[in-house]
């Protein structure tokens, strides 16, 4: 079992790197943060393309980086596999060519050259030059020749980032089978949610360069522990929240108290709840607020309704609802619209990285 461990510091002036996680062989591991977060910088440090001021990197033990034994490898004595954005094929250089460069064998070259053309379904395309590829031979070539030179590791740092939607599909779902054939630890670089969702089985919030515990996928939906994680998971309401002696949750931005249905966790600073959780009801109840309707968008499947709360209607104090086109319809509209926010979807959050879970329970959430 090959095991990766990463904890680094590195200064950029008004930004820090702070990251610090563990993964291993049959993993894929998303980094999952906003663009300017730091996740290519963390690859690029473990690549050895960018020096950490202070810290370790370790790769099947095997020490990459460690500053206080004064140990930093070359890029090419890591062993690491690195995919960027754009592929970076040399555009004067053809399939073969590309791939050949990654063969370290020179004996061995042109057979596992061919060896690497045949397993990436790319034959034909053999003396075809970057430009006349489609995106997803072009990653199938970049991945061909990371894979030539027999890495310990890949790191990919958002493949998807320059391909329309239709391709995007289609090269992930290529993507996916060559990653569950790869022996070693795998990186996925992403600010998307959907695809860590369908590619990764665990994933690290990165925040403004600081990484968060290691989470399982799932958890990242059903029980985020804070702001960030729960924001890049896609929840679209989130208020300010402030708990009250009796146990109950005043959310401060839609003026309602709620009740969280079990315990808080310490340092609760946001409560929030999922578009596809809140039921429009006939009048008060347990966490029922009174809202009016300030837009209704009309999705291909679905109704999106912009609701404001009792708490105003700028920023986080609207609630967004989706419910399905015909059960929109069917609704009687009244003044004030009544919603409910179920007590089990509620999710419960801190900005305190080491808080313990305060998640919804239940495999409550989608992706709304």
């Amino acid at each position: 079992m090959m095991r990766l461990e990463v904890d680094i510091h590195k200064n950029f002036g008004k930004f820090q790197l702070d990251c610090a996680f563990e993964t291993e062989s049959g993993q894929v591991t998303g980094l999952l943060g906003a663009s300017g977060c730091g996740k290519s910088l963390t690859l690029k440090c473990i690549a050895g393309i960018e020096k950490p001021d202070r810290g370790r990197i370790v790769l099947d033990n095997k020490v990459l980086f460690d500053s206080e034994r004064r140990i930093d490898l070359p890029p090419q004595k890591r062993k690491v596999g690195y995919l960027f954005q754009n592929y970076a094929l040399f555009p004067n250089m053809t399939v073969a060519q590309n791939i050949a460069v990654g063969v370290q064998d020179k004996a061995a070259r042109k057979e596992t050259v061919n060896r690497l053309i045949s397993s990436f379904y790319l034959e034909g395309q053999e003396h075809k030059y970057p430009r006349q590829l489609s995106g997803g031979q072009q990653q199938r070539v970049a991945l061909a020749r990371i894979l030539a030179s027999q890495p310990e590791v890949l790191l990919l740092d958002e493949p998807f980032s320059a391909l329309d939607s239709y391709l995007k599909w289609q090269v992930e779902l290529e993507l996916a089978d060559i990653l569950a054939a790869f022996s070693g630890p795998v990186l996925f670089v992403t600010h998307n949610r959907d695809e860590v969702q369908r590619l990764c089985q665990q994933v690290c919030v990165l925040d403004n360069g600081r990484s968060q515990a290691m989470m399982p996928v799932h958890e990242l939906f059903e029980a985020p522990r804070t702001l960030s994680a729960c924001l890049l998971s896609g929840c679209k309401n989130v208020s300010r929240a402030r708990a009250t002696a009796d146990g109950m949750v005043e959310a401060l931005d839609w003026g309602v108290t709620l009740d969280p249905g079990q315990p808080l966790p310490e340092g609760l600073t946001h409560i929030g709840v999922r578009a596809h959780y809140i039921r429009p009801v006939e009048g008060p109840g347990p966490n029922a607020l009174p809202c009016q309707v300030e837009r209704v968008v009309e999705n291909v499947f679905s109704t999106v309704v912009m609701l404001s709360t009792p708490g105003g209607s700028q920023g986080f104090s609207r609630l967004r609802i989706e419910l399905e086109k015909d059960r929109w319809a069917g609704l009687s509209l009244c003044h004030p619209l009544w919603v409910q926010l179920p007590t089990t979807d509620l999710v419960r959050l801190t900005t305190n990285l080491n808080a313990p879970p305060g998640g919804c329970g239940g495999d409550a959430f989608a992706f709304t």
